[in-house]
């Protein structure tokens, strides 16, 4: 989710190497769910050439960003955040921080943070890339790698300082205004809960 607020975050690109080391190895070897999400990959890796610092906010061409489908227990519920931002209903996620050492680490604590589940359960495997213009920054573009999670039994989520509300939907009625690229992500989170139970992340 944007944040343009840079006072917490390292200047130093370097605090970031480990989780960019882990992104260029995750997007390389991962197979994109469409036609679209290939082509948002191969601009991605592109911008990983920059550097770690392509995983920092303070990145102004552009920066990785990590975001979730979380699915209910059932399979038959998604989760999404009435952003207060930009007044859309999006799917849980942000900015990458330094403690993440990696793209599905950092992913599952948006989700965590977002939602105030415990014992989310995550897929390490990407359902989906998406390359989208933000206002970070005065103008930014997010290179958004998005994952499935799974909820356990009974989960009660509690809105964030981001979120306006939170909400559950059939993954067929999904509420408006809805963020761009958000549908494109129920199909393959699906797909994903059907190719194996989600395990928790490492």
């Amino acid at each position: 989710m944007p944040d343009t607020s840079l006072a917490a975050h390292p200047t130093d690109p370097q605090a970031y190497a480990p989780l960019h080391s882990d992104a260029v190895a995750l997007l390389e070897g991962w197979q994109p769910t469409s036609p679209a999400a290939a082509t948002a990959r191969d601009r991605t890796l592109a911008l990983l050439d920059a550097g770690p610092i392509a995983m920092s906010r303070q990145h102004r061409p552009g920066h990785i960003t990590a975001s979730t489908l979380v699915l209910d227990a059932t399979g038959t519920r998604v989760l999404l955040c009435l952003h207060v931002k930009f007044g859309r209903w999006v799917q849980l996620g942000g900015h990458c921080e330094p403690v993440d050492q990696t793209l599905v680490a950092a992913a599952l604590r948006e989700a965590t943070e977002e939602s105030a589940i415990a014992d989310l359960r995550i897929d390490p495997v990407p359902i989906d890339v998406d390359v989208h213009e933000v206002l970070c920054q005065g103008g930014s573009r997010h290179y958004d790698v998005r994952f499935a999670v799974v909820a356990p039994p009974g989960a009660v989520e509690q809105v964030s300082d981001e979120a306006e509300e939170l909400g559950w939907f059939p993954p067929d009625q999904l509420p408006e205004p809805l963020a761009g690229g958000t549908a494109q992500l129920v199909a393959p989170a699906l797909a994903a809960l059907r190719r194996s139970p989600l395990r928790l992340a490492p």
